[in-house]
This record gives C-alpha cells, sequence and structure tokens, in this order.
C-alpha cells in the first residue's frame, strides 16, 4: 500500500487546499513509480508531476503571494501556509529528482535512450558534440550581460537558463551573464550512435566559453524561473479582444517570479544575486540535485516503442453515430444519446454531429461556446466556419481567459471573424466554462432544435485522454434552456428559472445545496463525481447531511478540502480518488437512494464544487431524465466505487492510501470494453 501527504491536526474540520493540490502531484508521480505501469507511460506520468507543479506555482502560489500583500491581517497566515508549501514540494522535488536519476533513467538506457552526462564523454563523443554544437546551437544563442549598462535580463516564465559568472583577466573583475537556452532546440542531443543522449543545457555549458572570447568562465549553472501567468483585465475594457491581445503582447512569458530553481552546487554568490534581482527569498527557492525542467520527458514519450506503453485503444464510435449525416437528427428526434469518452470516439460523434449540422442544408442556426478549442484546422472551427460561410447563421463564444489558452483563443476567435462567425466573448468578470452546443433546423413539422451539452472542452486533442460525459438531446425543455443560456451569454437578459439547467452563478450552488439538504436525512444517498471540492459551504452541507444519517461516496480526482471518516462529523463519508491511463474530469451528481418516493436526481454538467465554478463562472449542469442514460450513469458510478486497482481513498487523518487490489477492478480496462459492447451492439445501456 502507498500513502501520500501529512497527516493533519485532529481538530482540523478543513483539508488544506494547497497541501490537497500537492498531495494530488504525488498521486501522480505515484503512477510514474509503478513499476507495473509500462515505461514510458511512468516517463510521461513523471512528465506530467513536473508540468502540474509548474502550473501550481504560476497559479496557487502566486495567488498566495499576492493576497498576502494585499491583505495584511492575513499575511502571517498565508506566510505559513508557503513555508508549509516549500517543505512539501522540496520533499516532492528530490523524490522525482531520485526517481528519475536511479530508476526510470537507467531503464530508458536499456532500450536504447541513454541520458548521460557531458563529462563522462571520451574525446570522439566530445568532438562529435563540439560539431553539432557549431552547426545547430552555437547560432541561435545570445548571451546577455550584467553590469551597469546591461541591467539584469527578463527571464521568461519556465525557460530553462544558464547562469554564468565570468572574470576579466586583465581587471580581475568578475561579472555575471545569463543564456537562454532556446525552447526551438531539443532538449536531449543525440551521439553518434544514436542512443546516447546528452542534454543540451550540458552541451551548451561545455561550450560556454565561444560566447565570451578572451574572458575565464568561473562558473555556469542551470536555473530556472516560474512566473505568475494570470491575466488581468479592467472592468471597463470596451473591446476585450483587443483587451486580450494588448495584455498578452506586454506579458507573453507571465508576470512577477514565484519560484527559482537552481542546479543544487550553484555557489551562493550566484543564488543570491540571482534571488535579489528577481525579488524572491529564501522560501522561494529550489535546489535541484538532478536535472531541471523534466517536462522535457515528453519528447522521450513520444518514442516508436508501442510495446512500452499502454495497450492501443480503438475509441467507438456508438450506433447512433454509426451514420454520419443527417440521419443523426432522426436518431435524436427519437431519444437522448449518452456519450463517453475517450471511449467513445469525439471524432465520430461531437465533431461529426457539428460536421453534419454545418453541410446539412436544413441546419439554419449553429451556437456553440468554445473554452480549449486545441486540435487541428480540419474539425470543429474548420465545421463552423464552413457553415458561416455557406450562409447560416453561426454563432460561437469564444473564452479568451482560458489560462493558458489565451493565445490560441485569440487566434481562432479572428479566424471565426474572417470566415463570417459571429464571435462573442462573454460576460464581463465571468469566464464562459459551461460546455454546450445548440442547432436550429429546419423540418417538415417546423424548427426544430438540437443541442449537446458536456463535461469537457470541445478539444479533440484531450479528448482522446480525458474522461468526459456528452448528452446529445432534441428534448423541447433542455433545447429551450440552451437557447435562453445562449441569449443570456450573446445579449441582454437577466438569467431565469430553467427546466433542465442548474446555472452558475445563481441556481447551481442553491440547487446542490437542496438537493444536499434534501438527502440529509437516515437512508439518505449522494454520490458526487467531480475534479476538486474546494468550496466551505459546500463542505459544511455535506457535514451536515453525514451527520442526519445519510451515506455519501464523493469521487475526487484532485483537490479535496472535506476530511471524512472523522467520529460526529463526517464517519459516512468516503472520498476517493482515480487515477491511471486516463484524466478523469467528467462532473456527475447523484441524489437519492433505490426506494426514494422522490426518485433519484442526475445532474452532468462543467462545474466543480469550487468557489470559483459556483460563483465567478458561468457553469451549466444538466438532469439526465431518461433511463437508459440513468442505468448508464449508475454503471459509471457503481464502477468508480468498485475499482480497486486505480483507486486511492481519502482517509479521516488528512492522508491518501492506494486500495488493496482484491477483485482486480480496473475502471478503465472495464469501461474500454463497455463503449466495445455498445458498439458492437451487445449492450445498448
Amino acid at each position: 500500500m502507498m500513502t501520500v501527504g501529512e497527516p493533519v491536526a485532529d481538530g482540523d474540520t478543513y483539508l488544506d487546499r494547497e497541501l490537497s493540490w500537492l498531495d494530488f502531484d504525488a498521486r501522480v508521480m505515484a503512477l510514474a513509480e509503478n513499476d507495473s505501469t509500462p515505461l514510458l507511460e511512468r516517463v510521461k506520468f513523471l512528465a506530467i508531476f513536473s508540468s502540474n507543479l509548474d502550473e501550481y506555482f504560476e497559479t496557487r502560489v502566486a495567488s498566495l503571494k499576492e493576497r498576502a500583500e494585499a491583505a495584511t491581517a492575513v499575511a502571517e497566515l498565508i506566510g505559513q501556509q508557503l513555508r508549509a508549501v516549500h517543505t512539501r514540494t522540496v520533499e516532492l522535488v528530490a523524490k522525482q529528482s531520485q526517481l528519475f536519476t536511479k530508476v526510470l533513467a537507467p531503464a530508458l538506457a536499456d532500450i536504447g535512450f541513454e541520458v548521460t552526462n557531458h563529462a563522462d564523454l571520451d574525446t570522439d563523443d566530445k568532438a562529435f558534440l563540439h560539431a553539432a554544437y557549431e552547426e545547430r546551437i552555437y547560432p541561435v544563442l545570445t548571451p546577455l550581460a550584467v553590469d551597469p549598462a546591461h541591467p539584469f535580463p527578463y527571464v521568461s516564465n519556465v525557460s530553462l537558463n544558464l547562469a554564468v559568472v565570468v572574470r576579466d583577466p586583465a581587471s580581475a573583475e568578475e561579472r555575471f551573464a545569463r543564456v537562454k537556452v532556446p525552447p526551438l532546440l531539443p532538449r536531449f542531443v543525440a551521439l553518434a550512435d544514436g542512443r546516447r543522449y546528452v542534454p543540451v543545457e550540458q552541451v551548451i555549458a561545455a561550450h560556454v566559453g565561444t560566447l565570451f572570447p578572451g574572458m575565464t568562465i568561473v562558473s555556469h549553472h542551470a536555473f530556472r524561473v516560474t512566473r505568475d501567468v494570470e491575466i488581468e483585465l479592467s472592468d471597463d475594457s470596451e473591446d476585450l479582444l483587443e483587451a486580450i491581445e494588448f495584455v498578452l503582447q506586454r506579458q507573453t512569458k507571465g508576470g512577477r517570479a514565484v519560484r527559482l530553481e537552481v542546479d543544487a552546487d550553484a555557489p551562493s554568490g550566484t543564488v543570491e544575486l540571482l534571488l535579489r534581482e528577481l525579488e524572491l527569498d529564501s522560501d522561494d527557492l529550489y535546489m535541484i540535485d538532478g536535472l531541471l525542467d523534466l517536462t522535457s520527458l515528453f519528447s522521450i514519450c513520444d518514442l516508436d516503442r508501442p510495446e512500452l506503453k499502454y495497450p492501443p485503444y480503438r475509441r467507438q464510435t456508438p450506433p447512433e453515430f454509426e451514420r454520419v449525416g443527417p440521419t443523426i437528427f432522426d436518431q435524436l428526434r427519437d431519444h437522448d444519446v449518452l456519450v463517453h469518452h475517450p471511449y467513445d470516439s469525439f471524432g465520430a460523434t461531437v465533431e461529426a454531429f457539428v460536421e453534419a449540422a454545418a453541410h446539412d442544408p436544413a441546419v439554419l442556426a449553429i451556437k456553440q461556446t468554445l473554452y480549449r478549442t486545441g486540435g487541428d484546422e480540419e474539425g470543429i472551427t474548420a465545421s463552423l466556419a464552413h457553415a458561416a460561410l455557406s450562409g447560416k447563421q453561426v454563432v460561437v463564444l469564444v473564452e479568451l481567459t482560458a489560462r493558458g489558452d489565451e493565445q490560441r483563443n485569440v487566434a481562432r476567435a479572428r479566424a471565426l471573424e474572417e470566415a463570417g462567425v459571429h464571435v462573442v466573448y462573454g460576460i464581463v468578470g465571468l469566464k464562459t466554462h459551461a460546455k454546450i452546443l445548440l442547432v436550429v433546423r429546419r423540418e417538415r413539422e417546423g424548427l426544430r432544435r438540437y443541442c449537446h451539452v458536456g463535461t469537457g472542452n470541445y478539444n479533440p486533442k484531450t479528448a482522446r485522454t480525458y474522461e468526459d460525459l456528452g448528452l446529445f438531446s432534441s428534448d423541447p425543455g433542455l433545447t429551450a434552456d440552451v437557447t435562453e443560456l445562449f441569449n443570456f451569454l450573446t445579449g441582454y437578459s437577466r438569467p431565469r428559472d430553467y427546466r433542465r439547467f442548474l446555472i452558475a452563478p445563481g441556481a447551481l450552488r442553491s440547487g446542490v445545496l437542496e438537493r444536499i439538504a434534501a438527502q440529509s436525512k437516515p437512508g439518505g444517498r449522494i454520490i458526487m463525481k467531480m475534479n476538486a471540492l474546494v468550496d466551505t459551504e459546500m463542505v459544511r452541507a455535506l457535514y451536515a447531511a453525514c451527520a442526519a444519517g445519510a451515506q455519501i461516496d464523493l469521487i475526487v480526482r484532485g483537490v479535496c478540502c472535506l476530511r471524512p471518516g472523522v467520529p460526529g462529523l463526517s464517519e459516512t463519508i468516503r472520498v476517493r480518488s482515480l487515477l491511471g491511463r486516463y484524466l478523469e474530469h467528467s462532473r456527475i451528481f447523484r441524489f437519492g437512494s433505490d426506494g426514494d418516493p422522490d426518485g433519484i436526481e442526475y445532474y452532468m454538467g462543467s462545474a466543480d464544487l469550487m468557489p470559483r465554478n459556483l460563483d465567478r463562472r458561468v457553469e451549466a449542469l444538466v438532469s439526465i431524465t431518461n433511463p437508459v442514460q440513468q442505468r448508464r450513469i449508475d454503471a459509471l458510478l457503481d464502477l468508480n466505487l468498485a475499482d480497486d486497482e486505480l483507486a486511492w481513498e481519502l482517509h479521516s487523518d488528512g492522508t491518501w492510501h492506494t486500495v488493496a487490489t482484491v477483485h482486480h477492478r480496473n475502471a478503465h480496462e472495464e469501461l474500454e470494453a463497455m463503449a466495445l459492447a455498445r458498439s458492437a451492439g451487445r449492450d445498448t445501456k
């Protein structure tokens, strides 16, 4: 059994959000530690750990620092929190370095990808690398000196750099310089045998004297800076697209520095200079005993070695989508269709639906939200552009402030506008996170509307690895809800009571709380699946439901601030997390038990139980009313709760433990088999 996290004090009612995030990252690293995971998948999970940690500092640590400066009353409390984050991160990073150096790197060497040090090479190997350096590396390097005439240069977010100290032989004066490792260079430079690779920063360091002719090289050490990436916009911005573009031009690589990573053997003088110039202190410093920036391991995962990866899975086409084209509308007139990605193909369902609508002459209008677009130009955005060019009314709400995708979304917005699409940007002050799509079609009986409501982004790339649900429907009540939500987002209207929607901000928070309260009784039953549980009002409501006798199961992939299993507080609450081949991403809420006279209510949608989702974003949960789809939701939840190969459980002391494998239930493998059975017609549930 594996354990992650640190025990909390007995009196703590809520688990710390920031440390819970780090516990999630530790669970990701545990997948890299697991020797039953295929080798290149282990390497990928270690790269994901590094990427997650970058995002954590770019967002959460940056936010904590900003709050501490803005509110002196909580500055000391936040300071304690940041020190705890530092202590935990030091432990995790040390473990990460050891895992790569002692375990994964030797295993990679055994399969023909040996990461070796420049210092260990013989004369012939060094000569080969010298030629490679002169031809492909030296021409793109730019040394930046620091002296009275040259201020300390801007160090871009998460870039890899060398801190170089040089001495003038004539004056004996020492100076500092920074050499950026251009991201266009491959991280690992191949030697002549094609099986050994040297980190590119070591190749540059070995030849750094060529950048400072006539100078003596005193020292050179790799370092890396992480910055705040949040984009701040003025509430009175008249043109949101232009405002975003302006901010991106000024802040293309991040704001204030929040973390400094440096080689473990870097001299104190170099470290102190970097801290001073970056306006950081010792709690922002991480000395790394090993390679910096292991997100670069993603490049190794692309090796063409299928035997070292998860067995290939062919995404299935649900029976309703076997014949793409107008016939899909015939299917949806009869009943709702629930799809489950990545087991059901995103391309054969969502993309095919948009493409069919774009090319169907009976379709008059298409409306869609786009949060993280991704993918190539031949997918959804190409279909929307084609629809607009063919004379259909096409409206797309692009969320320009989707973190990390701002530049891409601006480019997509411009391209769609050029094709004649009506592009809007939602409501100032609220991110539009809801995943909704509406198609209006002229039919014999008159106009009919069709819709899709999802839990994940309209992004074909992430749909291959993110677990998400999507509901296709022509139900008049639901399509009226989608229509009214679009009117709220694109025009001037006040939110109203919806038929099958719970919408944030507003009714979603109160609606979920009301349903928790309704189950706050002996025999009450609540099952929730989400990415994060942070909101204190929701946590208090679940504690109250537990005290009243309800049985509660929470499937929380990432951050969880609720503390389960505490006598007198949360005895009947269980919390588990599934981590494996696919990223659990769907949000599902089930209220009620079998035999409940009021029935069981099912909801799915885009919202996690976090303050930002409930109060500062436009989110949508849709009720699942079709009994066939309800049974599929039940089967999915039951499997998540029965899994004993991918599952972790949160204990009452705040630590996470792997579940003992007894029945060998693997949710991802069984869901693959269920999708295959449905596609083959053996199971239509």
